[in-house]
């Protein structure tokens, strides 16, 4: 049986290994019936069987990408070589792969005194091998970008995984930042492979024009573009000196070129993992 959508020889799958297409609702779609699977113990048809579950949710290990996503939630490394992810993200793999926590000085002492600074979500570990392995971070969204020559920002605890030839190095971003919860500091990711980040829910792209800044929630503010120039900006009045404030008295303000990523969520860090 091929799928009318791709071409893939499905077998008897349901549901198209490849594209995900449903064989047999397309098949039987003239009848206007969809026929549910039948089991093979009890010989009762149910759409919730134990066969039907594994075929909805086997991984699809598609696609040619270094990175591509199992869903919105699960991100799926096809490692060959090196790849730099968040400390604790693994959640399975396959294939022959070490696992290993960067070391304190491997980056340098400059980077050494930052980690220090900015605590645990700047860790990562490497990934050597060859096999498949599967990143996740708190069920919160995974975006890829596929960097070409290009620089990003992307805040400490947003950074789930990158290539090996990607450039990093942490920025804070001022010392008044420190007045902030979990502080306000972000990594650089610089050159030409792919990067992965995640968000709380679906993220909202701003862009940002000469002459036109935008202001953002600092604790909403996921990445943003190398064009742009970002600043802290305080609203400080009367009412907040009296701590009447709105709650909005630190705001990111962002100038230039580019575009600012934005979740819909409003993530406190805490500064030292």
């Amino acid at each position: 049986m091929y799928c009318p959508s791709c071409g893939t020889d499905t077998g008897d799958a349901k549901y198209c290994p490849n594209c995900g297409e449903n064989i047999k609702t397309e098949l039987n779609s003239n009848e206007n019936t969809i026929k549910p699977q039948l089991c093979e113990d009890t010989g009762f048809t149910s759409k919730y069987s134990v066969t039907e579950f594994v075929r909805n949710t086997m991984q699809k290990d598609s696609g040619d990408e270094t990175f591509e996503l199992e869903n919105d939630h699960l991100l799926d490394v096809k490692l060959d070589g090196r790849v730099w992810a968040k400390k604790g993200a693994m959640i399975a793999y396959t294939g022959d792969v070490h696992f290993k926590r960067e070391g304190s000085l491997e980056h340098g002492l400059g980077k050494f005194v930052k980690k220090a600074v900015t605590g645990e979500a700047t860790t990562m570990m490497k990934m050597d091998g060859y096999g498949h392995v599967y990143l996740a971070d708190n069920g919160k969204t995974v975006t890829i970008l596929n960097l070409q020559n290009e620089r990003i920002y992307v805040n400490g605890n947003d950074v789930l995984a990158f290539e090996d030839g990607i450039e990093w190095d942490i920025k804070i971003m001022s010392q008044g930042s420190s007045m902030m919860s979990g502080g306000l500091f972000n990594i650089k990711l610089e050159g030409t492979g792919m990067v992965a980040i995640t968000t709380h829910y679906t993220p909202l792209t701003l862009e940002v024009k000469p002459g036109h800044p935008v202001m953002t929630d600092p604790n909403a503010t996921v990445a943003w573009s190398g064009g742009i120039s970002p600043s802290l900006k305080t609203n400080i009045d009367f009412k907040t000196l009296i701590g009447k404030d709105s709650g909005e008295t630190y705001q990111m303000k962002f100038e230039g070129e580019g575009f600012v990523i934005l979740q819909p969520y409003e993530e406190v860090y805490n500064l030292h993992g």
